[in-house]
């Protein structure tokens, strides 16, 4: 996937972001599964379902933040397996983001926003393939200050989420 295309979509992330904002007809939860949820949007392009999961847990404890990873698929652009991640704050240019489960490790490429991509949709089908035989996965970033965080997912419930967003957008 190009990079432009990423760039192109990120106006609908923020709008994931600003739930509150979003009207009920644009944005509908499809379904909860263990800690994994199922949303579709409708977009003037077109439909956009996705899988998003907010972390079990989040170091440093006593700096919450409203981070979230989401899978998302974009049929009318032919976007599917789309990884992104929010931290909730901007990330670091300097210094990765990472996704680690077990000994497999993700590099975000693109940090722009305070959320990141990948810009391989191989390593993206390749992260989507971990994620279902995973319990969990961790994202880390940094801060603009260079302070590193962490964010540990649960994987529970995330095949039949990306099956289930997958099939929505089928």
């Amino acid at each position: 996937m190009s990079l432009i295309k990423k760039f192109l979509f990120l106006p609908s992330f923020i709008l994931l972001l600003l739930l509150s904002k979003t009207s009920a007809q644009d944005l509908k939860k499809v379904g909860k599964f263990k800690d994994w949820e199922v949303m579709v949007m409708s977009e003037t392009s077109g439909k956009v379902c996705f899988a998003q999961s907010t972390p079990v847990l989040q170091a440093p404890k006593n700096n919450k933040r409203d981070a979230r990873l989401f899978v998302t698929f974009r049929p009318s652009e032919k976007i599917s397996n789309e990884i992104s991640t929010t931290a909730g704050y901007e990330f670091n240019k300097k210094n990765s983001v990472l996704a680690t489960s077990g000994n497999n490790k993700f590099k975000f490429d693109i940090k722009q926003q305070g959320f990141a991509w990948m810009t391989s949709n191989k390593k993206e089908k390749i992260m989507v393939k971990v994620m279902k035989k995973g319990s969990r996965i961790m994202v880390s970033g940094y801060n603009d200050k260079g302070s590193q965080t962490i964010d540990h997912y649960s994987l529970l419930g995330f095949t039949k989420a990306y099956n289930t967003a997958k099939k929505a957008c089928g």
